[in-house]
């Protein structure tokens, strides 16, 4: 079954559609973009649909009625585990305890998440009992976890310190040193604490990956060896950023997010955005450099749920990426630097039109024996298996 195109590509599509020369088609555009007409002719639907130009059901709809579901599910949990607590807490001959009761709604099939949380109970403890039997310096531990938590929630700017004051006068007593150590362990700081700056003058991070590529950018097989990198470029609006992920394979971009702003989240899109396309990435690397964007924790864990393996190069050294290098260096020639953009929108459809259009099945490189990256795909990957 294909994978399903992601949004952000579908959106390029219909913009492109929209923005066509007169005389050109649908059925071109979609050509173009390598989709069946049928299938663009639906998303100019729906895009009709959530502009109002035509009667149904908008996405953000869909996603709003999702939205109330699932907060309306999530309200019935919450009640339903405020009457069970008060009659549960009312009956005098049962010790107070919670912890069987969290037991019991989860059982019912209230998340324990939603129990805890409406209880103003931690959870760590709560599995801990539930695995063991609970033992006094783990009652007593947790006692002190909650009251320091209630501490910290009302007063986000105290330390250590004076949260363990403010525990000391709900009744649970503890040495300083303790409450420092539950607090590091759940990362209760005080809104005041000094936190690292790293300017733009600042050096680099260290990298979260070895570099496994050496500069060898060559590649057997599909999904065995991607780059990665991020490019910025000025219009009248402000400036726009593409990060954009190369299989060596065939060079082809198999996958790119476009955004206003230069963070995490760009890189994290661009790499779901080339997982929804390509299927099964287990094992396959993927080489950046050192940007705080490829370094962060969401980026890392991204990679981690494809199951890939980060590879990133030495800082200041561009031949360490310099493959992926030289599209952006395409790129600025064929579509950044030939005239200044008005709008953001403008040269968005600009990028993503020579992209798929024009560099991807127009495009011929000597490097694939004068073949476009789609025709090198489709020659070379059996019919059962190609990429969407």
């Amino acid at each position: 079954m294909p994978k399903p195109y992601p949004q952000e590509f579908r959106d390029d599509v219909v913009r492109v559609a929209r923005e066509r020369d007169p005389g050109v088609t649908v059925e071109q555009i979609a050509k173009d973009f390598g989709i069946h007409p049928m299938t663009l002719f639906k998303w100019l639907r729906q895009a009709g649909v959530d502009a109002g130009a035509k009667p149904g059901v908008t996405r953000s709809e869909s996603v709003e009625l999702r939205e109330l579901r699932r907060r309306n599910k999530l309200l019935e949990q919450e009640n339903e585990v405020l009457r069970r607590a008060a009659a549960y807490l009312s009956q005098a001959n049962l010790p107070k305890r919670v912890y069987p009761l969290v037991s019991e709604l989860a059982a019912d099939g209230v998340p324990v998440a939603v129990t805890c949380r409406v209880l103003n109970i931690a959870r760590q403890p709560y599995y801990r009992w539930l695995a063991r039997p609970v033992t006094t310096s783990e009652v007593t531990q947790a006692y002190r976890a909650n009251a320091l938590a209630d501490a910290h929630r009302d007063d986000p700017e105290f330390g250590y310190r004076f949260l363990a004051d403010e525990a000391r006068q709900a009744g649970q007593s503890m040495a300083d040193r303790t409450a420092w150590r539950i607090c590091s362990g759940n990362g209760w700081w005080s809104a005041f604490g000094k936190r690292k700056r790293c300017g733009k003058g600042g050096k680099a991070g260290p990298p979260v990956h070895d570099d496994l590529v050496r500069r060898d950018f060559t590649a057997q097989r599909p999904n065995r060896l991607w780059l990665a990198d991020i490019t910025e470029h000025r219009t009248g609006e402000g400036k726009l950023y593409l990060c954009a992920i190369k299989d060596v394979w065939s060079n082809r971009i198999v996958g790119y997010s476009i955004d206003t702003r230069m963070k995490s989240r760009l890189a994290v899109a661009a790499l779901n955005n080339a997982a929804a396309r390509r299927g099964d990435l287990a094992g396959c690397v993927l080489h950046t450099d050192r940007g705080s964007q490829f370094r962060s924790r969401k980026f890392v864990r991204a990679l981690e749920a494809h199951r890939m393996v980060g590879s990133m190069g030495r800082v200041g050294a561009a031949g360490d990426n310099a493959a992926m290098e030289s599209f952006f260096g395409l790129l600025q020639n064929n579509v950044l630097d030939r005239h200044p953009w008005r709008s953001r929108e403008q040269l968005r459809i600009a990028i993503v039109t020579w992209i798929e259009r024009t560099y991807h099945r127009r495009r011929r490189q000597r490097s694939l024996s004068r073949l476009t990256p789609i025709e090198f795909e489709t020659i070379m990957t059996p019919p059962a298996s190609q990429a969407a």
